[in-house]
């Protein structure tokens, strides 16, 4: 028998896409699986993630690594989307459903909850965070004891996603750090431990213990009797900030583009006031427990939408768009037109951290072709992305910005942004598979002797041009 190469699993879990990433010491993906599950409905008839589905496909993939002949498994571990809570019993029984963050937050229980807390921005400053209903793991929770009382009395421990897929395999009810740190209202960021409202609306006898991002439990596998150091788990965009940590020593600002575009700057721990958290500024924490400040756009899913609306105008399809390139002479012709604005317009920025960008109201018969379209589409997030992004640049000395996810591919976004930031560095970053990387770097320590490879990320510099930056 061949000699079985030591490795690290991680189970990186979106929204869409789950994937089971295999990597060796050196961080070289050996292996990758992608699946999806149709959502289910909820008690209440709305769209949610299949649980059962879920972890069923990660158990039967634990089970295969543990029996693999050409792998020895010497460590898991979990990266998921955030605000997302999983209701187990004494038994460690699933109590109802993974509910979707998505779903629309009862008005008048806000209401009620927000006026015994003093109001909707002093809440939002305390939690240093702004108050987004489900998107708030703690107000799911608070909804669960007031709309769902039964279940509610079901349940011993309320576990983030990133926790429980960890449960599954090693029987331990544990609450973490970035998962507590992402807009999940639960943390007190001043005292660094749970916030005393949890306490006062008698919901702290449902949560677990809270450690670092960094801790393992040690199992067994019962095949080779060889010892698996299983970590916490992580939310996904605060694992994708380990690479960046661990490779560069200059500050810098990251920002991470999908469904969200999340801002993150690791040298800034101010925590934000009331008028930033209003338009999507919050504190995250890394998975050592140092605060981050964040902002947080649609942008994304904003994106996603207005394309389908300019390819269904032209009778053209997404891919064709998509692969638009920068083109300064469309610039110039929007610049006639006299759409253009200030690129680095802080006047521009969002109202909240959902509100659409101005394109939404663009009428689509002005523009000459969906290529004049597509540059407007962009050049309206990019002063939206700029205006958010500023909020984390303040009071901090940042020459460097990296850009990861979806968007790092699209070269006009990429173009529009080192315009925007023409006095900053900005390079558009690739790595494999960063957010399962970032996890699987968290509990470095535990299983790998060896130093981490020089070569984790890979730069683009992009450069501004100048003939664009003045704009009307």
């Amino acid at each position: 028998m061949e000699k079985r190469i030591p490795v690290i699993a991680v189970f990186d879990i979106g929204k869409t896409n789950k994937k089971l990433l295999v990597f060796d010491a050196d961080y070289n993906v050996l292996k990758e699986e992608v699946t999806c599950f149709d959502e289910i409905a909820d008690d209440d008839g709305f769209a949610c993630e299949n649980i059962d589905a879920l972890a069923a496909w990660i158990l039967w993939e634990f089970e295969q690594l543990k029996r693999s002949e050409k792998f020895q498994l010497k460590a898991v571990n979990f990266s998921t989307y955030g605000a997302s809570l999983v209701y187990v019993n004494h038994k460690g029984e699933r109590v109802g459903y993974l509910y979707n963050y998505l779903k629309p937050y009862p008005r008048e229980l806000m209401d009620r909850f927000l006026a015994s807390k003093g109001g909707i921005a002093r809440f939002a400053e305390d939690t240093s965070s702004p108050v987004m209903g489900h998107l708030n793991a703690g107000l799911q929770l608070y909804w669960l004891k007031h709309h769902k009382a039964e279940l509610f009395n079901n349940v011993a421990t309320a576990l983030h996603l990133p926790q429980y897929l960890s449960f599954l395999i090693t029987g331990q009810r544990r609450a973490e750090l970035t998962s507590l740190g992402c807009h999940s209202v639960m943390w007190d960021f001043y005292k660094m431990n749970y916030h005393s409202w949890l306490q006062e609306e008698g919901l702290h006898t449902r949560l677990a213990r809270v450690t670092k991002g960094s801790e393992v439990v040690r199992c067994s596998n019962e095949f080779t009797g060889e010892e698996i150091w299983v970590g916490t788990g992580l939310h996904d965009s605060s694992a994708a900030v380990n690479p960046y940590l661990i490779r560069f020593t200059d500050p810098f600002m990251i920002i991470s583009t999908g469904t969200w575009v999340i801002c993150m700057n690791p040298f800034n721990s101010e925590l934000p006031g009331s008028k930033e958290l209003e338009k999507g500024c919050l504190s995250y924490l890394t998975y050592q427990g140092a605060p981050i400040k964040t902002t947080m756009l649609f942008a994304g899913n904003d994106h996603d939408q207005q394309v389908k609306r300019i390819t269904q105008y032209f009778a053209i399809n997404e891919a064709y768009l998509k692969s638009t390139v920068y083109n300064a002479g469309i610039i110039e012709q929007l610049r006639n037109k006299e759409m253009l604005r200030d690129l680095k317009s802080a006047e521009a920025g969002p109202e909240t951290t959902t509100t659409p960008c101005r394109f939404h109201s663009r009428d689509l018969s002005s523009f000459d072709s969906p290529e004049q379209a597509y540059h407007q589409l962009l050049i309206d997030l990019v002063i939206q992305q700029k205006a958010s992004a500023d909020m984390v640049l303040q009071n901090s000395e940042i020459d460097n910005i990296y850009v990861d996810g979806g968007f790092c591919k699209n070269k006009i976004y990429m173009q529009l942004l080192a315009n925007a930031f023409s006095t900053k560095n900005v390079f558009g970053t690739s790595m494999t598979q960063g957010t399962a990387l970032g996890a699987a770097l968290a509990i470095h320590n535990s299983w790998n002797k060896g130093q981490l490879p020089e070569s984790l990320i890979s730069l683009k510099r992009w450069i501004a041009d100048q003939d664009s930056l003045v704009t009307r």
